[in-house]
């Protein structure tokens, strides 16, 4: 880099200085989505993924859809033989009710292998017994603190014909109460065990335990493999087995809403910021040339040759890209570290200050873009005005 490009980039307000504003904006956005996204990502890697995700595949049941296959008995069992497959558990879905104190509706889900519920008192038994629950520490205004480790009745509905039905109880023990806010399955759940889960959602179809999980099915089931490698291959057999099958690793890494925006927000930004870079050297070049045509003319004059003058312009351009690179990443990774707390409301996990860096990979994006592209942008922008003859520039600016 010639020294006149630090003397003129520094003392001349014509340089290719102006660039420096808008090019620091562009990389600040790039790194903060990219730290947005890293510290999503991270926070699903180790709360979600090393939990068990990774070796867990969601099979789905749809009502009325005839393509997909229910998750009956014997459909479940089938599953349960896949080579490589360790575990299925079944969710049904009903609801309990308050039978003595209280005015609480808690739907019922079994409670999965999936399920990561972030207890506050009491335990998490694997598995959990028949005659266990585990509640929310608080729902619909109802405290169930003081019942923890005690046996509760609670009512259900078993029904009688096409829209008639009768309250039954059934008391269960409170083993352990989570976090309201979690709401993986919508506010207020109760979570069981298979059976007593299936024995609620067959009362509310008036039919035994037995009768519904063979004929109705359940409306979800969660499957265990062995092993990480062997997921798609499970994956893909039950499929071929008429299963609506999907990899619970897959579908976390395509979590919608904030994660998704921001690493949508990450790729285009790149784009954004080497077309913006390039387009903004290309039109700041031509300008600041032309502004200085007539300095430029004199320098051609005293024995300057167009080369030396176009490294005055790149070293322009590289300084005033490697500051906006410098000072965009800078801001960037401070927005996304001040965003840290904001992210884990949103995703519902822990995420902490330094999971928000943004990788390497994007760090050097932000701090080499900006240069090259202005840089790149600059060549094709001041060729037309370096190729002026300087004798009739200098008459013309005299």
């Amino acid at each position: 880099m010639s020294r006149w490009s630090l003397y003129t980039w520094k003392r001349d307000r014509r340089s290719l200085r102006r660039a420096l504003p808008t090019l620091t904006v562009l990389a600040a956005l790039l790194t903060t989505s990219a730290g947005i996204a890293a510290g999503a990502a991270r926070a699903v890697e180790r709360d979600v993924l090393r939990s068990g995700g990774l070796t867990q595949i969601e099979l789905s049941s749809f009502e009325g859809d005839t393509s997909v296959r229910p998750l009956t008995t014997s459909a479940l069992r089938e599953a349960a033989r896949v080579p490589g497959v360790r575990q299925v558990a079944a969710d049904y879905s009903a609801v309990l009710y308050a039978e003595g104190s209280g005015t609480y509706d808690l739907t019922t889900h079994t409670l999965t292998p999936g399920d990561e519920l972030p207890v506050t008192k009491g335990e998490l038994p694997a598995p959990l017994g028949p005659d266990e629950v585990v509640l929310p520490a608080a729902a619909q205004g109802t405290d169930f603190t003081s019942l923890l480790c005690r046996s509760v009745a609670f009512g259900y509905t078993r029904a009688t014909g096409a829209a008639s039905g009768t309250s039954a109880a059934l008391r269960l023990k409170i083993v352990g109460l989570y976090d309201p806010s979690w709401q993986a399955d919508g506010p207020g759940v109760a979570y069981l065990s298979q059976d007593t889960a299936a024995l609620l959602a067959a009362a509310r179809a008036g039919q035994s335990s037995g009768a519904f999980r063979a004929r109705e099915g359940a409306q979800s089931a969660v499957v265990v493999v062995e092993h990480q490698r062997q997921v798609a291959a499970v994956t893909k057999s039950l499929q071929g087995k008429g299963f609506s099958a999907a990899a619970v690793s897959d579908r976390v890494r395509d979590l919608p809403g904030l994660f998704g925006a921001a690493d949508l927000a990450m790729r285009v930004g790149v784009l954004v910021l080497a077309l913006g870079a390039l387009a903004l050297g290309a039109v700041r070049a031509a300008d600041s040339a032309r502004a200085r045509i007539g300095q430029f003319a004199i320098l051609r004059i005293l024995g300057s040759g167009r080369p030396e003058l176009r490294r005055i312009l790149l070293g322009e351009a590289v300084l005033s890209g490697g500051v906006a690179g410098v000072v965009g990443a800078i801001v960037g990774t401070v927005a996304s570290a001040a965003l840290a707390g904001p992210l884990s409301d949103v995703l519902g996990l822990p995420i902490s200050v330094t999971g928000t860096l943004p990788g390497p990979t994007w760090a050097v994006a932000a701090l080499l873009l900006p240069a090259a592209g202005l840089a790149a942008g600059t060549l094709f922008g001041s060729r037309e005005v370096l190729r002026r003859d300087p004798y009739l520039a200098a008459r013309a600016h005299s």
